[in-house]
């Protein structure tokens, strides 16, 4: 089965942006736990998905209007 090169561009990008998610998650973690996620480290986690639901919002409406 051949994917089209339009599709593999939105998998590639939304890979890509889902990849930087989990490395900001991983690094929050790593970063703000000692003992358990402190509330500074709870406020950056939110942050972390808010921007991630954003950029995902973003990213679908860049890419529907390229297409």
């Amino acid at each position: 089965m051949a994917i089209e090169a339009e599709m593999r561009r939105k998998i590639v990008v939304s890979m890509v942006a889902v990849g930087v998610f989990i490395a900001l998650i991983v690094g929050i973690g790593a970063t703000f736990n000692q003992g358990g996620l402190a509330a500074t480290g709870g406020l950056a986690l939110v942050g972390a998905i808010t921007a991630f639901v954003l950029v995902m919002a973003g990213i679908g409406v860049w890419l529907s209007r390229s297409s």
